[in-house]
């Protein structure tokens, strides 16, 4: 589906609004997933609500990537993304969630958002004993949650 839609400024959200009837029109709801593509550029994303219109948010890197600037008008195509999302789990969080079944629990009930900030933190370690420190941690406090 394709829109046209000027390249929003930084307050309160540097982003693209979007036509409530394209919203509509890929019928997931107000908020669905979504794949975007501007000028051969593609991203995934979510739809967003602010302010009573619906936005798609657009960071610096996929501005760039673009080739586009705040106050450009510009085409944009967009589909529901329907492939699963999921997190790439660290080789050593998951020698470590296969030995506690309670935090593997805990972590998978976690949300997608809540699993990429638990294995970014692991993954901007640089130096070995930093990552395994990250991986004990995360793991006691996926145990502790999980006996809530």
């Amino acid at each position: 589906m394709r829109f046209t839609s000027t390249v929003e400024p930084p307050e309160p959200m540097r982003g693209l609004v979007i036509p409530e009837d394209v919203v509509v029109a890929l019928g997931a709801g107000k908020r669905p997933p979504v794949s975007i593509t501007v000028n051969h550029h593609s991203w995934k994303s979510r739809v967003a609500i602010m302010r009573g219109r619906y936005l798609i948010g657009l960071s610096t890197a996929n501005r760039r990537a673009a080739g586009v600037c705040t106050g450009d008008v510009i085409d944009v195509d967009i589909e529901l993304d329907t492939t699963p999302r999921t997190v790439v789990e660290p080789p050593e969080l998951s020698a470590a969630l296969s030995l506690d079944r309670r935090a593997r629990a805990a972590y998978d009930g976690l949300s997608l958002g809540r699993r990429r900030e638990l294995v970014r933190t692991i993954d901007t370690a640089k130096r070995p004993e930093t990552r395994t420190r990250r991986v004990a941690v995360a793991v006691a406090q996926l145990t502790e949650t999980a006996d809530d």
